[in-house]
């Protein structure tokens, strides 16, 4: 999961005002790529959270640029992350599970649906959570 942050590092550190920001771009990144790799499903905006945390380091003429590559590699790691269960198990260590928990308030331990989050049992849930997401708006 690293070599997603450092990638984007790379990319964004050559356009920085201050060569003293170097390390505050690199942890901003990891951070924001590490919740995105084990919370993406409460994560909405990744790319516009991680822009708007580091966007005071570069040059206005250079903020367009930036938001681009990090959208670019939050949108690729996403869609990677929605792809299959494996990618999950490559870039975290751990077998995903199901987002739901059972009557005995326990984990569900059945294998999600990569997109979703939840398993064949609970994909009723999914409708709530788009319902509920919906009236919050």
């Amino acid at each position: 999961m690293f070599h997603i942050s450092r990638q984007i590092y790379r990319e964004l550190a050559a356009d920085l005002q201050d060569d003293d920001d170097r390390e505050l771009l690199l942890r901003s990144c990891e951070d924001a790529v590490t919740r995105l790799v084990n919370d993406r499903h409460y994560f909405a905006r990744p790319a516009r959270t991680l822009f708007n945390e580091i966007r005071w380091m570069f040059p206005l003429e250079a903020q367009c640029r930036a938001y681009r590559v990090i959208d670019l590699h939050m949108r690729t790691t996403r869609e990677y992350l929605e792809s299959s269960n494996r990618a999950t198990l490559e870039l975290t260590g751990h077998r995903p599970t199901c987002r739901a928990t059972t009557r005995r308030s326990g984990l569900c331990s059945h294998e999600p649906d990569p997109r979703t989050g939840y398993c064949a049992w609970h994909r009723h849930l999914v409708e709530d959570d788009e319902r509920e997401a919906a009236l919050a708006a």
